[in-house]
């Protein structure tokens, strides 16, 4: 995913990136959580050395939950596990430009499935 620090992008363009959507074979940690709204989010993680070398989301929720996932797996990619949980909810919502206030808990969504899956990944070493 190439993105500009500091320009918050449009959900559309968000949830229309498909490099880091899908499922993984044999992760290193994975997650599944459903939001408030019903929306279903998975993420997939590829853990070697202590950074993230690959990871993926999956959700067939709305627009929101696709950008959402999408800027926080980008985010994660290529991290130390420690600074891929301080990716925050918070800085999704800042990087969204036009994510409607009825889908501020997909950022949250998005987040918690990340840390659980970074919580899967640490409960199996």
């Amino acid at each position: 995913m190439k993105k500009e620090k500091n320009r918050p992008r449009s959900v559309l363009d968000l949830a229309g990136e498909k490099e880091l959507f899908g499922r993984m074979n044999d992760p290193s940690g994975a997650s599944c959580l459903r939001g408030p709204c019903g929306d279903e989010m998975e993420f997939y993680l590829d853990i070697e050395n202590n950074i993230v070398k690959d990871i993926k989301y999956y959700t067939e929720g709305c627009e929101a939950t696709k950008a959402c996932g999408a800027l926080t797996a980008g985010l994660a990619k290529g991290k130390l596990l420690e600074d891929a949980l301080c990716v925050s909810a918070g800085e999704i919502m800042k990087s969204i430009k036009d994510l409607p206030g009825a889908n501020s808990h997909c950022p949250i969504l998005a987040v918690s499935s990340l840390y659980r899956a970074i919580a899967d990944y640490l409960l199996k070493i």
